[in-house]
């Protein structure tokens, strides 16, 4: 894998608050920590659009001609499938 240097600049507090993470002995150094946040970015993002990806495929599929009882049986039944319940 190719490595990009980036240089980036922060404000005294942001650099304070790295270096205190990095003192804590959570991340060996600022630029894991860095690394591991933009990380965490990228799989919250991800996440934020398979469920708006989710609610579109909910909206475009109409209402449902199900009562709450047989949607809820329907779930039960899944949860089961799959050993969740």
């Amino acid at each position: 894998m190719a490595v990009v240097r980036k240089s980036i600049t922060f404000t005294e507090q942001l650099n304070e608050w790295v270096q205190s993470i990095v003192a804590q002995g959570d991340y060996t150094n600022e630029s894991e920590y860095i690394r591991d946040l933009i990380r965490h970015d990228r799989d919250k993002k991800a996440k934020s659009i398979a469920l708006q990806e989710a609610i579109q495929q909910g909206l475009d599929s109409g209402v449902s001609s199900k009562k709450i009882p047989d949607v809820m049986k329907d779930v039960e039944d899944r949860m089961r499938a799959d050993g969740r319940l």
